[in-house]
């Protein structure tokens, strides 16, 4: 799908331009919108009494060591605030049990000599699901008479235990929680300090005013390519995630100066796990929504085994409806499906064997009079993970896995009636990666761990693309090559604490890619220290830097002599120095309120090498490439940013985050500008309040809102002249992002009703996204037809309804 092409679905998302061509919007969608909000309150307060019976579930899990993963033996839990107190040990193999604990909000408290306590806060149990968890316990460097630790509540505390500074771990509970998130991880990070999300509605995650496509996606310790529907070449979000919080545990979201174990990324990093499968017994979830319908299944393979499986397959619920006859979003039907699956095999000899995939297909058709074009992307993820224990103090991870994706995209378009069809564009990608990767993590003592590992990839590519010269009326090759290359990772990340209340996590990166020979080395260092019991000082420093798609690098450039030549091959890459440091206070045992203040330093930026052409890398967010570029720009991003968290307790929770910044970019001609991210400033509120139902609280009503408010986007203006004597949108490069569309502001409501009965939750959602129906301003285009520049808007108000079951 070539850069020019952009594409909203409705009602979902954003339907006002299709390359510059205004497409038939559904009349009177806003009104439509609002009756269904009005359906679903309707609906919850329609909902039936409220079931009084006592209710039980089952807590359980395993405790294993941080840095080693070993199980831990005879580790105290206990719920916290239980009178008497409810408590319970792990086996020889760390597992724990709590059985039959009547449904609600649990604090689980843990204790080991040799350990730090740790508080898991918040467990929601419900009638249908038991709840497993896996935690890890962090070893105390103190010797045993000198130990005096309290039990601390961490959540937002990264998985990732060589982290330090920009990073938050993320619940599956929050993605459920949250006001416009739709369930999706990629919607709930946006309200997090220093990240914007894209104001068309778009998946995309914009961090500290770097472009999205800085980002990298990780799952499950493999780096993937964009998990988003209708994903576009170069993207790294998408109008609909393939990610399904069903099948997701906590995962980490990296904006800045992460570990050495992340490479090929410059902005930040959003590592997902899937989790585990029940392994005792079957449980099933459903849903179905007005964005899709799906079916979860998971449990044990057989009777006293370990192994467990987890498996969802998610459908459009639009597609669905218009098979029916059912018109909901016109005759542009978007169409996807996608399947995620987690196998785990503990053996008691040969390690835990992990077998996982990701797999989603989508497609969109549109058709004016004289003018179609059709959009397909397809997504494939599969890869195995085994742990091998070494000893008590190390194991050997080993990961094999294949990633692949399609793009298609054809355009037509036509001068009379009935249309002679006649091809103007077309772009046929297919990307395939085997990689293998190796990692030894050893624990020498309390106060020294060291992880290790290398990556090896081969790179698949069938690239193929034609462009329409409207200027020269002739369609060309643009791009046509096929074959692989290679990319090579490796790092070392080494974790040393001195003392109690310090910690230090230093580590070295290292790439090399070898289509090109660009290679860099690149060092990592953080640092924590804890003060006080609430006070914390973090600190940390590290180079990045980012490969492009492989399309970028072997795109062809026609002359103005006719000749196509091939000239972005050398490219360098994109080069990032982050420093960040961070002042923490936990006002109280539920309230954190965290600063951070950062500067990147961003350089060898592929840019256009004309005097007069401000094209950037780091204003562009996806789309090909088609210009040449040479490594002469630079970039500089920095800010400030507060956050101040209440966690969930007392049946209600609340986050502020204020972001400060400025982002600016430099092209050929040395001349520095704001880049397109650079909204100055992002104010978000977020929260929420738990209302339980009955005497003995089987059900709740739940109200969660959210606001966003920020600088808009900068923007390059229409040359009117240069649009109306070419018959398309031009824009006047002398004016490079020297204009800014208004303030940005939204505010999304979201109710939902928990009911449990015997064996079963249930829960109905109505997620109103832009419940004020704000006209937020995201573009313009030159319209031929009209003789002038068209301003088009943020979809108005759009409610979506979910409904699920978990038995």
């Amino acid at each position: 799908m070539s850069s020019h092409f952009i594409i909203w679905l409705q009602p979902v998302f954003n339907s006002n331009v299709i390359n510059g061509k205004p497409k038939q919007k559904i009349k009177n969608q806003n009104q439509e919108n609002m009756k269904l909000s009005a359906f679903g309150i309707v609906l919850f307060v329609m909902i039936g009494t409220v079931e009084a019976q006592s209710l039980t579930q089952n807590i359980r899990g395993r405790v294993v060591d941080l840095d080693t993963k070993t199980p831990l033996i005879g580790v105290a839990l206990y719920i916290d605030g239980s009178q008497p107190v409810i408590g319970t040990i792990t086996d020889e193999e760390g597992y724990f049990s709590f059985p039959g604990l009547p449904i609600g909000r649990y604090n689980i408290g843990i204790s080991y000599i040799g350990y730090e306590n740790k508080v898991i806060p918040n467990v929601l149990t419900g009638a249908g699901k038991e709840v497993v968890l896996n935690i890890q316990l962090e070893e105390s460097i103190e010797e045993l008479d000198e130990i005096i630790v309290t039990a601390r509540k961490n959540k937002g505390e990264a998985i990732n235990d060589m982290a330090t500074v920009s990073a938050r771990s993320i619940t599956v509970e929050e993605t459920s929680r949250f006001a416009g998130s739709f369930n999706d991880p990629s919607r709930l990070v946006s309200s997090y300090g220093g990240v914007m999300g894209d104001p068309d509605g778009n998946n995309d995650i914009i961090i500290r005013g770097n472009s999205p496509r800085g980002l990298q996606w990780r799952l499950e310790g493999v780096d993937v390519p964009n998990p988003n529907h209708f994903a576009n070449e170069g993207a790294t979000g998408g109008p609909i995630s393939i990610l399904n919080n069903t099948t997701l545990d906590n995962c980490d979201f990296f904006t800045g100066a992460f570990p050495a174990d992340y490479g090929d990324s410059y902005s930040g990093v959003f590592d997902v796990h899937l989790r585990k499968g029940n392994n005792q017994k079957r449980e099933f979830t459903a849903q179905v929504g007005i964005i899709g319908m799906d079916l979860t299944a998971e449990g044990p393979f057989g009777s006293n085994t370990p192994s467990s499986y987890l498996i969802n397959y998610r459908y459009s619920s639009l597609d669905v409806l218009n098979h029916l006859g059912i018109k909901v979003a016109g005759d542009a039907v978007p169409n996807f499906q996608d399947m995620t699956f987690n196998v785990s095999v503990p053996t008691k000899r040969s390690g835990t064997f992990q077998i996982f995939g990701v797999g989603g297909k989508s497609n969109i058709d549109f058709k004016a009079d004289l003018w179609k074009e059709g959009f397909e992307a397809d997504l494939g993820i599969m890869g195995v993970n085994h742990i091998y224990p070494l000893s008590e103090k190390s194991y050997l991870k080993t990961s094999f896995s294949f990633t692949g994706t399609l793009n298609n995209w054809t355009y037509y378009e036509s001068e009379m009636e009935p249309p002679s069809w006649i091809l103007k564009g077309n772009d046929d990608f297919t990307y395939t990666t085997y990689a293998m990767s190796i990692q030894l993590a050893h624990k020498f003592s309390a106060k020294n761990t060291i992880k290790t590992g290398i990556t090896g990839k081969l790179l698949g590519y069938d690239l193929g693309m034609k462009i329409y010269d409207y200027d020269n009326e002739l369609l060309y090759t643009s791009l046509t090559d096929n074959g692989t290359s290679e990319l090579f990772q490796s790092f070392v990340n080494w974790k040393f604490k001195p003392v109690t209340n310090l910690t230090f996590n230093t580590g070295f990166h290292f790439k090399y890619f070898n289509l090109n020979g660009d290679y860099s080395m690149e060092p990592r260092l953080g640092m924590r220290w804890q003060m006080t019991s609430r006070q914390a000082i973090t600190a940390g420093f590290g180079m990045h830097s980012k490969t492009d798609n492989i399309s970028l690098y072997l795109i062809r450039e026609r002359l103005e002599d006719g000749t196509v030549v091939q000239q972005n091959k050398d490219l360098d890459f994109l080069r990032a120095m982050h420093y960040v440091i961070g002042y923490e206070n936990r006002i109280t045992r539920d309230l954190n309120m965290k600063i951070e203040a950062y500067y990147q330093d961003l350089y060898n930026v592929p840019v256009s090498n004309e005097e007069d052409n401000f094209f950037s890398i780091l204003n562009a967010s996806d789309g090909y490439i088609i210009t040449k570029l040479v490594n002469e720009g630079s970039g500089k991003n920095y800010g400030i940013e507060l956050s101040i968290d209440k966690y969930f307790s007392k049946n209600y929770y609340f986050l502020v985050t204020t972001s400060l910044f400025e982002s600016k970019f430099t092209a050929f001609n040395h001349i520095e500008r704001n880049t397109r991210f650079d909204n100055n400033y992002i104010f978000n509120v977020v929260g929420g309040k738990e209302f339980p139902l009955g005497r003995k609280k089987n059900s709740a009503i739940n109200l969660n809102v959210r606001g966003s408010y920020a600088g808009g986007q900068w923007y390059t203006p229409i040359d009117v002249e240069a649009s109306q004597e070419h018959d398309y949108t031009v824009r006047d490069n002398s004016r490079a992002f020297q204009k800014q569309y208004p303030d940005y502001i939204r505010f999304d409501l979201k109710l939902s009703y928990r009911r449990n009965k015997k064996n079963t939750t249930r829960v109905w959602e109505i997620d109103i996204e832009n419940v004020t129906n704000a006209s937020n301003v995201t573009g313009d285009y030159w319209d031929s037809d009209k003789d002038e520049v068209v301003i088009y808007s943020q979809l108005g108000i759009l409610p979506v309804l979910n409904y699920r079951i978990e038995f």
